[in-house]
């Protein structure tokens, strides 16, 4: 198919080597690694934080490090994790490899721009990193007033005006995934032939673009504030602390679903392929995607029921918040029937597919009970929420990110990677997650208030608990970092089609030629479809 140098394919990755010619690339497949890279340090640098996080709560004396150290601990841990990773992880690097694959283009709309975003994401991140570290944040990553306003005489400014400049880079991602695939999609590739993953992708870039500025908003006027005076939350300058709740969750539970409509994504490709049976309700998930990001600027006011709005307001977010349970539901029993009759076989990537399906529909029923008035108010600030938070973007998210890197990894590298290590990682994953988060649930609902280093003794066999699950879950995502290091090098070639899956990015070489496809696919029916199981496929 692709252009030959004696008797072996031409790839992207062949195409040129050395720093220069990565970092001045403007292929979509390497922008992705650029991405992969950046965010795997920024994952594990996270991960140490919140490792330190729960050795410090083994006990229930804060005996580790000051209230002080404490509280920067965790503002660093949070703001890595959601802002450097979580928020670009699927669509900067899954989104950036597959988009165009998937939709048989040659490259994204606005290939240069593309690499821009990158160039801005490190040094928005790069900024803020060096605030948090060197000069400490302790307003955790929501910077909430009147801690980053009045209280705090840390780095504020400097961090928030990073995760500032990073929010173009988000933007300019969003931008380039819609106008690819209005513009790029190949012939025959009507917008309900579309693969699942790529209406996530839409529907997550959609929110990027509306919501993203709200954001930056709110910080510029922080930094506004603490530089120079200016009164817009600081009830001292006549201010108001609870507007900056109103623009910051207006654009922070949209952005939940910028985490996790990806994923949603990932899954409804593998657990097809990997249970040989179409998607069930094909259409219905489409547009529970589509459904989700709409419904998620409507909600943003169930972060505040606690917070002084009105009650009146308080009951109709409360119904919002059922409301945008449903689309989510509709994938969760659509993925189910999926798996019904499928002739299921567990390759490591349907493994973490399932483990999300566990993990998500869990932490999503806890979402109902946060989005009940009278529950909130008991379990507002605790461990209940941190456990939720968690089982939705770490138990849901990340799961499903290990589950499409190692879904795509043959393609992406052309290597194949050990089966046996990817199971056993998933499971240790899922096991160790558990055994973190779960207790949590439980502390929160005995009263254990959120982001305190010390605690009462009657807390610590909880505590003891999430901290041990810590080690094991740390185990799991240290152990793809290894296996999938060796397969990149040394890993036996990978045939094109591993997994005998459908979809375009399929249809070309592992991995792909610089230019992905030879000729522009003509497709003449829905590319994602698999036969029957019991039709013998």
């Amino acid at each position: 198919m692709s252009e030959r140098i004696g008797a072996v394919p031409a790839t992207y990755m062949g195409e040129g080597s050395g720093p220069r010619a990565w970092l001045l690339t403007t292929d979509h497949k390497r922008v992705a690694w650029l991405y992969l890279v950046a965010l795997t340090v920024f994952f594990f640098l996270g991960g140490a934080m919140a490792v330190l996080i729960r050795v410090e709560l083994a006990t229930p004396a804060g005996d580790l490090v000051s209230d002080d150290a404490y509280d920067r601990l965790f503002s660093i841990h949070g703001i890595i994790m959601v802002w450097f990773f979580l928020v670009p992880s699927i669509p900067a690097t899954l989104g950036n490899f597959l988009l165009p694959l998937m939709i048989g283009a040659r490259d994204l709309a606005f290939p240069r721009l593309n690499l821009a975003s990158w160039y801005v994401f490190i040094f928005g991140s790069g900024f803020t990193l060096y605030s948090v570290i060197a000069g400490g944040v302790d307003t955790g990553w929501t910077f909430y007033t009147p801690f980053s306003t009045m209280f705090s005489n840390s780095y504020v400014s400097a961090a928030a005006f990073g995760v500032f400049i990073v929010g173009f880079s988000t933007i300019m991602t969003g931008i380039n995934f819609i106008v690819t695939v209005h513009k790029l999609r190949a012939p025959g590739l009507t917008w309900f032939r579309l693969p699942i993953f790529v209406w996530t992708m839409y529907a997550t870039a959609l929110v990027m673009v509306l919501a993203t500025p709200v954001l930056a908003a709110s910080l510029i006027l922080i930094v506004l504030e603490r530089v120079f005076g200016i009164g817009v939350f600081d009830p001292g300058l006549g201010g108001d602390p609870l507007l900056f709740q109103h623009l910051f969750w207006f654009y922070s539970h949209p952005a939940v679903y910028i985490m996790i409509l990806p994923g949603m994504g990932v899954v409804s490709e593998i657990l097809p392929c990997f249970s040989r049976r179409p998607l069930f309700g094909y259409t219905a998930v489409a547009l529970s995607s589509m459904a989700i990001a709409i419904f998620g600027f409507l909600v943003w006011g169930h972060h505040m029921f606690v917070s002084g709005q009105s009650a009146y307001a308080g009951l109709v977010f409360s119904f919002l918040s059922y409301c945008v349970a449903i689309p989510s539901a509709i994938k969760v029993f659509n993925w189910s029937l999926t798996l019904r009759k499928g002739e299921i076989t567990f390759e490591t990537s349907m493994l973490y597919a399932l483990g999300f399906l566990g993990l998500f529909t869990f932490g999503g029923l806890a979402g109902l009970f946060l989005a009940a008035l009278a529950v909130d108010v008991h379990v507002h600030d605790t461990y209940f929420v941190v456990a939720h938070f968690h089982y939705i973007m770490v138990g849901g998210m990340v799961t499903a990110f290990m589950a499409g890197i190692h879904f795509w990894w043959p393609k992406i590298t052309g290597r194949m990677y050990s089966e046996t290590w990817g199971r056993i990682a998933a499971i240790v994953t899922f096991l160790g997650f558990n055994l973190t988060f779960f207790p949590q649930y439980v502390l929160g609902f005995l009263g254990m208030p959120r982001r305190y280093h010390a605690y009462p003794p009657e807390f610590a066999f909880w505590h003891i608990l999430s901290s041990a699950g810590a080690v094991v879950l740390a185990l799991g995502y240290l152990m793809p970092l290894f296996y999938l290091g060796w397969s990149l090098f040394r890993g036996p070639r990978a045939p094109d089609n591993p997994w005998r899956a459908t979809g375009l990015e399929w249809k070309t070489t592992s991995p792909p030629p610089p230019h992905n496809f030879d000729e522009t696919p003509v497709v003449d029916g829905p590319p994602y479809r698999y036969p029957l199981a019991e039709d013998g496929a």
